[in-house]
């Protein structure tokens, strides 16, 4: 894992401009603290830059950029290719010889003998790479199928930079930041900036599972990026996997589907533990993380290391039961108890370390455990994916309960929805306080919960059900005027499936893994997945629904296999979540904070927020009414932009250094 940065000009331009590598790369030593890599060709108008963090063969032989052995290709490469030792067995066959241990080498060896696509077909992990062709003098980017490791292209002053992160791209002197309105609306409605889209104009994320090919020339004859992004070609696509999925799905017995999963996941999970450094893995207690866990252990000579964050304010602290899985499974178990004062001191750290403004407070927590995990490990495996590929969110099986509501009439509907409404509003006033209720239950009685509850039950048809579930409900703290564009998504059979697309090519690449790649990269820690390897994923959109979603819960197919490493009641519990109570810190520890940024909003805020919507907002909230979710996304967008005016005031030498050191 690491961060890659590069420029390419257009023919005939001055290559001064290639100087920049150096600052840009530096910016993303975070992502590898093991060591830095520049190359130039000063006369080809292109330079590539690489930060290291050393995981397999930690010898200079693994150093980056690397060239091939035949000189054509050079590579500057962020990720990992889990089974590139089956792939080498399969070239050092056909004759081919290696320098290294490590999966660089085999990348550059693999597209030499079969092409570039053949290769990144057979390739399977998470990367995002630069490979300049010396013979064609062209430039290939490739980001992995889901979107794991990021890649930011920008044309600017007829060159094209690169980057693993903004950070490095704010660094090419010809970029001129100018906020992108429509992201940030987006940002605002969703709490992230969906994949396809990018807080600065002009800048775009290479598409998951897509490659872009662009030479010198080719930079003289394209004036923009949207003319740049008409060049992207897929080599992988998620629709078109979801489609084939549903076509042809498994008719197999439930045990018959169990088994070939085990073995997938035990393949994929298998493949994860490879490195020459220490490797260990979340534990959160929950489904996913604990069948990484299950099969990570049953495939190790020596206790695993786990790790878990004990919070215990807002009744959602899952540590006892993640230590109970940790006895059962005899992982090397470590649980860090964090007080509520050490949970809120990350947040100013947060819009530097996300780069564009992110608020899904969740990462607070994958911050915090990432940082604790980087004490004793390298590289941490993540039950991250599990709710995509197999159903694990309330509204998929909340899905088919609905769809069968629906054949109700319109007027009982929405007469179950205004005694909801009735419901809301006592959660809202607290009646609900004397009531001997579980936290889970609470959490599921809070009033915005219900509310929009009410709001799906109304719904008319399939259609308008699908887009209530998948709009975000929270009010608009925009100016007038400003909207966001609509994702397209394809055509899929039901309900459930349209929501698992949905999720999986913009929630998960949007918010889950950007969330998992900026926290684990602060700190230096790889983050693994295996619960996403294409095959997992693949395999998964093969399952009919009443593999994911059974009496009326989901992830079936993921607890059954589950059972065959735990107990019962080690499985059989309510979905919970990491709940972080900004609600609450909001209204006290955390207001002071609030209101400097209140100040900043009303002062200035580029034209997107509108300062009266967020004070009656924010007087509701402070009166008792939970807004906490549109306060808290345009509290994080407001420090993200403070955060932003610092970096495009002008920088010395020495703060840049000081920053790229952090």
């Amino acid at each position: 894992m690491c961060g890659i940065a590069g420029i390419l000009l257009a023919t005939g331009r001055d290559p001064k401009s290639l100087e920049a590598i150096g600052a840009m790369t530096r910016s993303l030593r975070h992502r590898g603290p093991d060591g830095e890599g520049l190359w130039t060709d000063r006369d080809a108008g292109i330079a590539l830059g690489h930060r290291r963090l050393a995981i397999v063969d930690l010898s200079e032989a693994g150093r980056q950029p690397m060239r091939s052995a035949s000189g054509r290709y050079v590579i500057s490469f962020n990720g990992e290719i889990y089974n590139f030792r089956d792939l080498r067995r399969e070239l050092e066959d056909a004759g081919h010889q290696f320098d290294s241990t490590g999966d660089t080498e085999v990348m550059l060896v693999a597209i030499e003998a079969w092409g570039l696509e053949a290769a990144l077909k057979r390739f399977a992990g998470m990367f995002a790479f630069a490979l300049w062709d010396l013979r064609t003098r062209a430039l290939h980017l490739a980001r992995d199928r889901m979107g794991k490791k990021p890649l930011y292209v920008v044309l600017a002053g007829h060159a094209l930079a690169f980057a693993s992160e903004l950070k490095a791209i704010r660094r090419f002197p010809l970029f001129c930041p100018e906020l992108d309105l429509d992201a940030a609306v987006s940002m605002l409605s969703k709490g992230w900036v969906p994949d396809h889209k990018c807080i600065w104009r002009g800048v775009f994320k290479l598409p998951p599972g897509s490659l872009l090919s662009v030479s010198s020339s080719d930079l003289a004859d394209t004036g923009s990026a949207a003319s740049l992004r008409q060049r992207v070609d897929h080599w992988w696509s998620l629709a078109e996997v979801a489609t084939k999925g549903r076509e042809r799905p498994f008719v197999e017995a439930d045990d018959a589907l169990t088994d070939k999963l085990d073995e997938l996941l035990r393949l994929a999970v298998r493949e994860r533990m490879v490195a020459d450094v220490p490797l260990g893995g979340f534990l959160s207690g929950g489904i996913d993380s604990s069948t990484v866990m299950a099969l990570m252990q049953a495939q190790s000579r020596s206790p695993v290391r786990t790790f878990t964050i004990a919070f215990k304010e807002g009744g959602f602290d899952e540590a006892p039961h993640a230590m109970e899985v940790a006895r059962h499974l005899g992982t090397d178990h470590t649980e860090l108890h964090l007080s509520p004062d050490a949970a809120r001191e990350v947040i100013p750290e947060l819009p530097r370390i996300w780069d564009e403004p992110f608020a899904d407070e969740s990462q607070i927590p994958t911050l915090l455990v990432a940082r604790l995990a980087r004490q004793h490990v390298t590289v941490a495996l993540s039950g991250d994916g599990g709710d995509e590929c197999f159903a694990g969110y309330g509204r998929h099986f909340m899905a088919n309960r609905l769809k069968r509501q629906q054949g109700l009439p319109l007027m009982v509907r929405r007469t179950m929805a205004s005694g909801l409404g009735l419901l809301a509003r006592a959660a809202r006033e607290d009646f609900l306080r004397c009531l001997p209720l579980t936290p889970n239950l609470r959490h599921m009685l809070r009033s915005d919960r219900i509310d929009r509850l009410a709001g799906l039950l109304t719904a008319r048809h399939e259609d308008e059900l699908y887009h209530r579930l998948v709009t975000s409900p929270t009010a608009s703290l925009t100016r007038d005027g400003l909207s966001s564009s609509i994702d397209s998504v394809p055509k899929l059979d039901g309900l459930l499936s349209r929501l698992l697309y949905d999720d999986m090519a913009g929630y998960l690449p949007g918010d889950i893994l950007v969330k998992l790649d900026r926290a684990t990269m602060a700190t230096g820690l790889e983050g693994r997945c295996p619960l996403l390897d294409h095959r997992v994923v693949e395999f998964a959109w093969r399952l009919p629904s009443e593999a994911k979603v059974r009496n009326g819960g989901g992830k079936w197919i993921l607890r059954n296999l589950l059972r065959r490493y735990l107990p019962e009641r080690l499985i059989d519990r309510p979905k919970q979540g990491f709940d972080v109570p900004v609600g609450a810190w909001l209204r006290g520890p955390l207001r002071p904070w609030a209101n400097d940024l209140l100040a900043d909003v009303r002062r200035d805020s580029e034209n997107v927020l509108d300062g009266a919507k967020i004070d009656g907002c924010w007087l509701d909230h402070l009166q008792g009414k939970d807004r906490s979710r549109e306060l808290w996304a345009a509290f994080m967008f407001q420090a993200w932009l403070n955060e932003a005016s610092r970096e495009n005031a002008p920088m010395d030498p020495s703060r840049e250094l000081d920053m790229a050191g952090a």
